[in-house]
């Protein structure tokens, strides 16, 4: 337990100089008049104890956050419920930089830099978890919003820390599901706070609907 107390504490001592630095980045890029390449539950809370209704299997999308060295990092997880409520059969998709090396991360502050929409170092660890919502769904919407999911990966092209981040590419996703979604610049476990809070009690039957018909 060490290593994850002593990576949370590194974390929220380096929170506020990460939030004034990404908003400052975003002033001075913007000042400069460059662009960017457009966007393309809690366990064991209640959803998390249902995985079945009338004999159905249930899966489920999870949006997340986790902890990093920097602000941190936005993905998604995905899968079928067994009978205690857990994942299993995960797949994490997510907007990244390509690559283990920090240079293109930080590079990606300036200018758009090649990505990958796999797993990154850490999304598989539940003890680097900061934040997670999760949306139980049967199968027919499970495979179409996989299918989106897909697409998606196969699309992605570039990554930038500010017009075509990890967030923002999320945000996609759970606006397809019929979700809404805060402003990607906001710090990853805000943003899967917030967007928890926005959609309580959301009735996504529309949504749904439209995407049923695609």
């Amino acid at each position: 337990m060490a290593d994850i107390r002593d990576l949370a504490g590194r974390v929220r001592t380096t929170r506020t100089l990460s939030r004034l630095s990404l908003l400052s980045l975003t002033a001075g890029i913007l000042a400069l008049g460059l662009t960017g390449q457009p966007a393309d539950a809690a366990r064991g809370g209640p959803e998390a104890q249902q995985t079945s209704v009338r004999g159905k299997q249930l899966y489920a999308i999870e949006f997340r956050s986790r902890y990093a060295l920097s602000y941190g990092h936005t993905f998604i997880m995905y899968g079928r419920l067994n009978a205690k409520g857990q994942l299993v059969d995960r797949v994490v998709a997510g907007l990244h930089p390509a690559g283990d090396s920090p240079q293109p991360w930080m590079l990606g502050h300036i200018v758009p830099v090649k990505s990958e929409t796999g797993p990154s170092d850490g999304d598989l660890e539940d003890k680097y978890v900061s934040a997670r919502y999760r949306v139980t769904v049967e199968e027919p919407e499970f495979r179409r919003i996989v299918a989106y999911i897909k697409t998606k990966q196969a699309n992605s092209g570039t990554w930038h820390a500010i017009f075509n981040n990890c967030s923002g590419w999320v945000a996609d996703v759970g606006r397809y599901m019929g979700l809404s979604a805060p402003n990607s610049l906001l710090m990853p476990e805000d943003f899967i706070n917030g967007m928890k809070r926005m959609n309580e009690g959301n009735d996504r039957r529309t949504a749904q609907s439209l995407a049923a018909a695609q």
